[in-house]
């Protein structure tokens, strides 16, 4: 299946492949035992750049504050957050609340809002099946609301610890594409209609050079990012 956009382009993409970084990701305040959270968060400051202040606002966002949507598309979501409050539940262990807080996937879409001062709508997509296609759609959508200048979409799944590989082995089974990646992935990208400082139209993310088997379901909106990037020459 190939993804095309029919009514946006790209104005800033990123990916960020743990099984390509060399470091460990910048961790995120109030957020802890996860990479979700500081891998949702370095990906869309490497597509949008730093949050900027008021004096110097982001010049991606800076002037679309009220009308900058953001749409997170995951399958598994923050499996490693439930997982370790689930356990220590059935351990009978004190309980940690900022677990049971980030384990809510809006919790980091919604600090990131905070960061940059953005007021849009946000939403959550857990898509078994067609994740990268759902996302998009819901993009195009939003933005024909007149009230809606431009969309974040970030995809992100981490690799599979024992209870979502299961999961994920009774999706294939199921026929649904769903797929871990081989390792923690994330894609963020920009979105606008044509025509308002984009370089990037009817993009399809048919590009090689980006490994399908390890980018699990997420490999076609990192194609996408990588052929973006590329055609924006970005070296985020």
């Amino acid at each position: 299946m190939t993804v095309t956009l029919t009514g946006t382009t790209v104005v800033a993409a990123a990916v960020v492949d743990t099984a390509t970084e060399g470091e460990e990701l910048p961790g995120v305040p109030g957020f802890v035992v996860s990479s979700f959270n500081p891998l949702v968060r370095e990906t869309v400051r490497r597509c949008l750049g730093e949050p900027g202040t008021p004096d110097a606002p982001n010049p991606l966002t800076g002037p679309y504050p009220d009308s900058t949507a953001i749409v997170l598309t995951t399958v598994a979501a923050d499996a490693t957050t439930s997982d370790t409050a689930s356990q220590k539940l059935v351990a009978g262990r004190v309980h940690n609340p900022l677990l049971f807080f980030q384990s809510v996937t809006t919790s980091i879409v919604g600090h990131l809002a905070i960061e940059y001062g953005l007021t849009g709508p946000i939403h959550c997509i857990a898509a078994d099946d067609g994740a990268d296609t759902t996302a998009l759609q819901a993009s195009e959508l939003l933005l024909l609301d007149d009230t809606i200048d431009q969309v974040l979409v970030i995809g992100v799944e981490l690799a599979a610890n024992p209870r979502t590989a299961a999961a994920f082995e009774r999706l294939a089974a199921a026929g649904h594409d769903g797929r871990p990646p081989a390792a923690d992935l994330a894609v963020a990208l920009l979105l606008r209609r044509p025509g308002q400082d984009a370089v990037l139209a009817e993009p399809e993310a048919t590009s090689p050079g980006r490994d399908d088997a390890a980018a699990g379901h997420l490999y076609r909106l990192a194609a996408l990012a990588d052929r973006a990037r590329r055609s924006l020459g970005e070296e985020r």
